[in-house]
C-alpha cells in the first residue's frame, strides 16, 4: 500500500453552516461545500469537482445524546461529465461527553447514496475531541482544536466492500458569539484493503453560523 504521486488527490473545500434552533430539543443545520481539485495526476491544477447542499434537522432527546435526518444533494455532472449528480439520505446518532475541558463524542452514521446507476449503502463510525487552547472554556477571540478518526463501510449489490478511513485536524477561531471560523487538514485512505489505495488530501476552510 504505497504512497505516491500516482495514487494521490488533494482537494481545497470551503464550507459554510448555519445552525438555527427551533424549539428545546430541535434544531436544523443548512450547508454549502465546494470541492475543488489543486492536485491530481501528478499535476498541479485548480478545477471544480462538485458542490452539496445539505440539510439536517437534529433531535436532542439527553444533554449529550441526539439523532439527526439529513439529506445531501450534489451536484457533480455540471464539473464533471463522468461524474454523476447525488442523493445522500442521512441517518445519524450522536453521543459527547465532556468530563474536564477536553469533549469527546461517538458518532454513528447510515447513509444512502442514490445516483442513476447504483445505491450504495455506507456506515460510519466516528470519533472526535475538541478542547479550548486558553483557559477552561472558549469564549470569543479564542482559539480551539478539533480532531476526529473515522471508519468508514461502503456496500452494494454487484461490487465488493470498501473500506475507507479518515483522520482530520481542525484550529478553530471562536470570532464572535455566534460565528467560528475552522482551518483544517485531513487526509483519507480510500479502499485501503485494495491492493494500491487511494490516497487523498484536503485543505479545509469552514464557517460556521449560529442563529
Amino acid at each position: 500500500m504505497g504512497f505516491t504521486q500516482e495514487n494521490l488527490v488533494a482537494y481545497w473545500q470551503p464550507q459554510l453552516s448555519i445552525n438555527y434552533g427551533v424549539g428545546n430539543h430541535f434544531s436544523q443545520n443548512i450547508s454549502l461545500v465546494n470541492r475543488n481539485y489543486v492536485f491530481d495526476k501528478e499535476t498541479f491544477l485548480f478545477k471544480g469537482r462538485q458542490l452539496d447542499m445539505v440539510h439536517f434537522t437534529n433531535y436532542r432527546f439527553k444533554d449529550n445524546q441526539s439523532v439527526a435526518f439529513g439529506i445531501l444533494y450534489r451536484f457533480a455532472d455540471n464539473f464533471e461529465a463522468d461524474n454523476e449528480n447525488e442523493l445522500r439520505l442521512i441517518q445519524q446518532y450522536n453521543f459527547t461527553e465532556k468530563p474536564h475541558i477536553l469533549r469527546y463524542g461517538h458518532r454513528f452514521r447510515n447513509e444512502q447514496r442514490i445516483t442513476k446507476s447504483i445505491t450504495v449503502h455506507r456506515f460510519r463510525y466516528r470519533f472526535a475531541m475538541d478542547f479550548p487552547l486558553q483557559g477552561e472554556k472558549l469564549d470569543p477571540g479564542e482559539l480551539y482544536f478539533v480532531g476526529t478518526l473515522e471508519n468508514l463501510l461502503s456496500v452494494a449489490k454487484g461490487i465488493g466492500p470498501q473500506y475507507d478511513s479518515r483522520l482530520t485536524g481542525h484550529l478553530g477561531l471562536q470570532v464572535g458569539k455566534d460565528l467560528k471560523v475552522q482551518f483544517g487538514l485531513e487526509y483519507r485512505m480510500e479502499d485501503f484493503t485494495a491492493r494500491l489505495p487511494q490516497n487523498v488530501l484536503f485543505a479545509l476552510t469552514t464557517a460556521q453560523l449560529s442563529l
